[in-house]
């Protein structure tokens, strides 16, 4: 089959080497000059099954409401701008019932350990040689997060996740670059989960998927999609038609859905970034975190990419892709000199804001779109990098006439409609 991917973030490009690696002839379209260069250029690189879990959440809408004037709020929402999203705010706030939330966080669970296996093995099967790190470490600086963590550890338990919970000494050990001096009460430690460089293993696997006969087309915008028996695909070149179209676009796809008459509730919910070199000092340790570190009150990650300290977190409703909010990129620095007073130079730090494409109830949505011959992989949210393989493994058997390899329940678009 002739199949065109529209977009070449870490979506788009794990479905194209999936979809070449079952003998399609691959075509990926993507507007920008290079694979991963937008949401999945500097995310925080964070693997963790048992920590994805929806925006949409018991308590969240009273958390947002208590942070709106707070300098380090974890959600911002930019006030008029974000009038336009009333429709899906509204939608996220009646996902947020207990019920719903469990069968979300179920769905997306589900595919993020799937996705993490698939990860893992194409890793190993590829030789694929990016910077990653194993370990992952929640830190809880009191005994409220401490509080609110444990109905989190129930559900590690339930799903047979590696984990322990650690007091502040032995949290040290595990991290022995932490700041002595910050308040730490307890930390939870999952030594098989991690942190990797979301865009190297982009272009790493865009390689592979090209030597397995895809081809990707840069500077290139899809105009208008067409469904059919071969749907159509409209670009700067003219009329294309292949046999399948996947889009795995982010925040752009309702302009291309609405015409055939689909318009997903996708919002562009921002997330920020710094990232540093480490400092080297000889004679002592090397400084920075050995893995990734989750701040459970500020809900910043903290990662080692090499020689490199990344900084990550912040939710922004209703910014401007252009605009960086100075107040989100200085809780970023706080959490970093809190843990890590002078392990980076700062003076060096790379600021970074990306759009992500976020569905009020949390999953993305996933297979066929209900238009023939449009397949949908989209919606991830914050947890694209977690998500990429498995979504793209689904798709690839789905798209070649084959049963799924896992449970889709609540990743279909029909949730939606």
């Amino acid at each position: 089959m002739r199949v065109a991917v529209i977009g070449a973030g870490i979506v788009g490009v794990t479905s194209a080497y999936e979809l070449a690696a079952e003998g399609h002839e691959v075509t990926v379209l993507e507007r920008r000059a290079g694979v991963a260069s937008e949401a999945s250029f500097a995310n925080a690189g964070v693997v963790a099954p048992g920590y994805v879990a929806p925006w949409a959440a018991p308590g969240m809408p009273w958390k947002v409401m208590r942070q709106l004037f707070d300098r380090h709020a974890s959600v911002r929402i930019h006030g008029l701008a974000a009038l336009r999203e009333m429709p899906w705010l509204w939608r996220w706030w009646r996902a947020c019932r207990p019920a719903v939330h469990a069968g979300n966080r179920a769905a997306m669970i589900r595919l993020a350990l799937f996705s993490r296996t698939r990860l893992l093995e194409l890793t190993h099967t590829l030789r694929l040689d990016y910077e990653q790190q194993a370990g992952y470490l929640v830190l809880l600086r009191g005994d409220r997060e401490l509080a609110l963590a444990r109905p989190g550890l129930k559900l590690l338990a339930e799903l047979g996740l590696r984990f322990e919970l650690l007091d502040a000494e032995r949290a040290r050990r595990v991290e022995p670059g932490l700041n002595p001096e910050a308040a730490l009460r307890a930390a939870i430690h999952l030594p098989s989960d991690g942190v990797g460089n979301c865009r190297q293993f982009a272009q790493l696997l865009k390689a592979q998927a090209q030597r397995l006969g895809a081809r990707f087309r840069f500077d290139e915008t899809v105009q208008r999609v067409g469904p059919g028996a071969q749907p159509s695909v409209v670009t700067g070149r003219g009329e294309e038609r292949f046999d399948a179209v996947v889009l795995c676009s982010g925040v752009e796809s309702n302009a291309l859905l609405a015409p055939i008459g689909l318009k997903l509730p996708l919002a562009a919910v921002h997330g920020y970034s710094i990232t540093a070199p480490l400092r080297h000092h000889d004679g002592h340790p090397d400084p920075g975190p050995r893995g990734a570190l989750m701040d459970e009150r500020y809900k910043v990650a903290v990662s080692r990419l090499g020689q490199r300290v990344r900084v990550a977190g912040s939710a922004e409703f209703g910014g401007a892709s252009k605009t960086h909010d100075e107040a989100a990129l200085a809780t970023l620095y706080r959490v970093l000199d809190d843990w890590y007073p002078g392990a980076a130079v700062v003076a060096k730090a790379q600021p970074w804001k990306g759009a992500r494409p976020m569905l009020p109830d949390g999953p993305p949505v996933l297979g066929a779109s209900g238009a023939p011959g449009v397949w949908l992989n989209l919606g991830h949210g914050s947890s694209g990098w977690a998500l990429a393989c498995g979504s793209a493994r689904v798709l690839a058997e789905l798209v070649s006439g084959r049963s799924a390899p896992l449970d889709l329940t609540g990743l279909g678009v029909e949730r939606l409609r």
